[in-house]
């Protein structure tokens, strides 16, 4: 006969395939979706470039050497790609500028919405969501009407005769920017709002009554309650913003280009598909280098805040 730890080590093995069998579809699924195209890219990076942008299946690292390397086409020999390290150095600037202004502009924001009555907050929230109704392109077709020649800016600035002429801001790194903060800037305020709702403002209030000022409050008790919000928002607003293609595309007007438009150019014009494969690949090892130093600098207890 059985005994009773027998039974229980029984039902436990069960338990445990049962659910293994039920999260199977989904483990499939991703498997499928998200694994599979992932194992496809890294095969062509490792492929030689076909004649008419396809793949030979001739094993081949060129892709990976030209990522930061170029040969010359009379001795063969090495040196530094300056075009991909610039629009690298630009990308991964142009993202950190990007997170670090959604931040500025969207931790006010959040606090706002957040000590608001409770009914609301709601309102508040839907204005913040009504951007996601609009396709991204056309988003930034209006941001590319307020920063023309003659548009919202520059007629303000001339108006206010603060300028003469126009501002060139169009085709420019400040416009693509501005343009990555305006539509990332919702992916900043929603994070922080769902920290922020949940601070205990009588924390808040016994600062004051201990003397301290705002800064010292918003420093030692308001920033450190929200840094959760703060590392979600940044992760939401990175990770797209250094892969960004549509935004540097029309308001880079070509010249500005990010590492997403040259992986798009490897696809295409270039013809290269093991390079672009080996960028997107390079890409992503940037993106998870970057978020693993950030979440772990930022996820460290932080002493005197018990």
């Amino acid at each position: 006969m059985a005994s009773a730890s027998q039974i229980a080590e029984k039902a436990e093995r069960d338990d445990i395939r049962s659910r293994w069998l039920l999260s199977a579809p989904a483990l499939l699924i991703v498997l499928l979706a998200a694994v599979g195209p992932l194992l496809i890219v890294v095969v062509y990076s490792f492929l030689t470039p076909g004649n008419y942008g396809d793949v030979k299946w001739q094993f081949s690292t060129d892709a990976w050497i030209s990522v930061l390397f170029e040969r010359d086409v009379f001795d063969d020999t090495l040196s530094i790609a300056g075009a991909h390290l610039s629009i690298l150095w630009r990308s991964a600037s142009l993202s950190v500028l990007t997170t670090i202004l959604t931040v500025i502009f969207g931790f006010p924001t959040a606090y706002f919405i957040a000590t608001r009555p409770e009914h609301r907050r709601e309102i508040w929230l839907f204005l913040i969501t009504i951007p996601f109704w609009t396709n991204l392109l056309i988003r930034t077709f209006a941001m590319q009407e307020v920063l023309r020649n003659d548009g919202i800016i520059n007629s303000a600035l001339q108006l206010l005769r603060i300028t003469d002429h126009p501002v060139q801001f169009l085709y420019t790194n400040v416009a693509v920017l501005l343009g990555m903060v305006y539509v990332f800037l919702p992916l900043m305020v929603l994070p922080l709002y769902a920290s922020m709702e949940k601070i205990d403002f009588r924390l808040v209030e016994a600062g004051y009554d201990l003397y301290a000022t705002r800064f010292q409050v918003l420093r030692h008790i308001i920033i450190p309650l929200v840094t959760p919000g703060i590392v979600a928002g940044s992760i939401l607003v990175f990770i797209p913003s250094l892969g960004a293609y549509v935004t540097p595309r029309v308001l880079g007007g070509g010249t500005n280009l990010m590492i997403g438009n040259l992986v798009e150019l490897q696809f295409g014009q270039g013809r290269n598909w093991p390079l672009g494969a080996a960028l997107s690949i390079a890409l992503m090892a940037i993106v998870m280098v970057a978020l693993l130093v950030y979440v772990r600098n930022t996820s460290r207890p932080n002493g005197g805040h018990g």
